[in-house]
């Protein structure tokens, strides 16, 4: 995308009558979330998205679905109070506060961890991410963000100098921005061209699900950086396109299973990214339906 700073509305890229169809909060990072009707926008995203992470107990590194592919098998979601309810692949039930979620969650992904909450502003100093551990750095690079040895690595330099020198900003635990937006045309586009694979929307993780009716394609990827739509009560301005790691090819449950095809196909055909980040300019409330114009 480029960096224009106004757009002129087409109907063939923006389309008449884009609305929010979905509405997703994720409190435990790299963990399933769920859909909500309404949410809150600060200016650090949706209230209460990725309050926690899992950290190495030994270590305190930052534990994601990158690393322990079993993590996507989980679910987190908030149940009105200071507290998030997780479901663990089994089925079994816990809480981030109850006295054995760090032994229950440590069972299930095979490793041991703790859970974190987000730090707060006031903390200091903020964790810097990891060195890449052995004696091949690109080659574990290439894991996390499951490239093929003759398939390119994302431009990492399109995310602010911050995003890869600490974890995620301090308001939450987010990969590189508050807000990663997706279209209905998009998931129709992606499921047309892979018919033999599982395109459920959990794979992917998007805050924001925009109803774009019969727009063909990918209409998200016209949408220039610097742009902005009005939702609601907000104004959120559009980023960059989102490069792919290797989470959506993970395993979410028997209904939806591990699949590499899907990011071979996004990192071939899509120039590696699916959907656009997205940054919160005039917070406020936003709820399924309403709609999604260009300000």
């Amino acid at each position: 995308m480029s960096r224009s700073q106004k757009i002129d509305p087409d109907p063939v890229v923006y389309g008449p009558g884009m609305q929010v169809s979905e509405i997703w909060t994720y409190p435990i990072k790299s963990m399933i979330g769920s859909t909500v009707d309404h949410a809150v926008l600060d200016s650090s995203g949706i209230v209460g998205d990725r309050r926690w992470t899992l950290r190495d107990a030994e270590t305190g590194a930052l534990r994601s679905g990158k690393k322990l592919a079993v993590l996507p098998q989980c679910a987190a979601r908030h149940d009105g109070t200071d507290r998030a309810i997780i479901t663990l692949p089994d089925g079994r039930t816990t809480a981030t506060d109850a006295l054995d979620v760090h032994d229950l969650l440590s069972e299930a992904v095979g490793s041991r961890v703790r859970l974190h909450g987000r730090p707060l502003p006031t903390d200091t100093p903020r964790t810097r991410e990891a060195p890449p551990a052995g004696v091949d750095p690109l080659s574990e690079i290439r894991t996390l963000m499951g490239r093929e040895q003759d398939e390119p690595l994302p431009d990492f330099a399109v995310f602010p100098a911050e995003v890869l020198e600490f974890e995620g900003p301090l308001a939450g635990y987010y990969d590189a921005f508050p807000l990663l937006i997706m279209t209905t045309s998009t998931m129709r586009s992606l499921q047309e061209a892979l018919p033999d694979s599982v395109i459920d929307i959990r794979r992917f993780r998007p805050s924001i699900v925009i109803d774009t009716a019969d727009t063909p394609g990918y209409p998200e990827f016209a949408w220039e950086k610097g742009s902005q739509f009005r939702v609601g009560g907000c104004v959120v301005e559009i980023d960059v396109a989102c490069p792919r790691c290797v989470v959506p090819t993970r395993s979410v449950d028997a209904s939806v299973p591990a699949d590499r095809s899907i990011l071979r196909y996004i990192v071939r055909e899509l120039d590696q990214n699916l959907g656009v980040y997205a940054r919160i300019v005039e917070p406020g409330e936003l709820r399924v339906g309403d709609r999604f114009d260009a300000s």
